[in-house]
């Protein structure tokens, strides 16, 4: 009997240069998305998954699009966000994680709660027959001190 108890990992092959640009164009396409709540909701699966930087949790694409339209009525339409990729790393054949670095830029006149100006955002994204989408997108502040 094995007193050994580690787990080997999972396999994964690597991403292919197409696959990569394709994920690329995605975070690219949903970053410039972000007050379009027409086009953003689209780049998500059906059965997507969203913490934002408060923790407010918001599942389906149906629910995504419904949140977005009530933040961009709101004051929330002149906040803005802006991404990079930091690394990318397969996790199946059909999914990736990526993570970022989400800047904000709250725009509001004396805006009453200012978001943090930073934060790590993940991205796990799915290969469809439509091509790479969000699966789940979290966005962790990044605290400075």
């Amino acid at each position: 009997m094995s007193s050994s108890n580690s787990a080997k990992p999972i396999a994964t092959e690597a991403l292919s240069i197409d696959d990569e640009r394709a994920i690329r164009d995605l975070v690219a396409r949903a970053d410039r998305s972000q007050a379009d709540a027409a086009a953003l909701p689209g780049l998500h699966t059906d059965t997507t998954a969203i913490v934002n930087f408060y923790g407010r949790r918001i599942l389906g694409r149906d629910t995504v699009e419904a949140a977005m339209n009530a933040a961009l009525s709101s004051g929330l339409g002149a906040v803005r966000t802006s991404v990079e990729v930091i690394d990318i790393r397969p996790l199946t054949g059909d999914t990736a994680l990526v993570s970022c670095i989400k800047t904000v830029y709250d725009e509001r006149p004396a805006a009453e709660q200012v978001p943090p100006t930073t934060g790590a955002l993940t991205y796990v994204t799915v290969r469809t027959p439509a091509g790479w989408k969000i699966g789940l997108a979290q966005t962790t502040p990044i605290v400075s001190d």
